[in-house]
């Protein structure tokens, strides 16, 4: 339970010295790129981007006292997750996406849902995910939330 309370540098801190560097450089390419109106925050033991209760009142559907979530980054064992909530629920962003990443990795895809998984740091295509970022804005991302999510959730 410590971890949902910890902060991004604890979490972090925590990590293997190996992945440090990556989930490191992996924040600060969100951090650069993902529009400022996303609060940066640990949620679900990640660090995470969300979208704040003074921007979206009813918060997550699943939990309204949490935020509405958009991003999170994960170190696993055997990879590193991006969950990226607009790859999940937006086709046109998803095809994009899948289009361009053997651009940027020589790595086949691994992804799930909203989850894209990097089993070789050494190869996660961090521009890529830069360009990712700039993707999506809070208000698309309510907007895409309410139509496609919340209704059905």
């Amino acid at each position: 339970l410590y971890f949902y309370y910890m902060s991004i540098d604890t979490y972090i801190n925590q990590l293997p010295e190996e992945r440090q560097g990556c989930i490191k450089k992996l924040i600060s390419v969100i951090r650069k790129n993902l529009p400022q109106e996303f609060n940066e925050q640990m949620n679900y033991g990640m660090p995470s981007w969300v979208v704040p209760h003074s921007k979206y009142k009813e918060g997550y559907h699943c939990n309204p006292e949490l935020p509405l979530p958009f991003l999170s980054i994960s170190s696993r064992k055997n990879f590193i997750a991006l969950y990226h909530m607009g790859i999940y629920v937006d086709h046109k962003l998803m095809n994009w996406f899948i289009k361009e990443y053997p651009n940027y990795s020589k790595q086949k895809l691994d992804m799930g849902k909203s989850c894209i998984r990097f089993k070789k740091i050494d190869q996660i295509p961090f521009e890529l995910i830069g360009k990712l970022c700039k993707k999506m804005t809070v208000n698309k991302w309510i907007n895409i939330y309410e139509k496609e999510i919340k209704k059905s959730g």
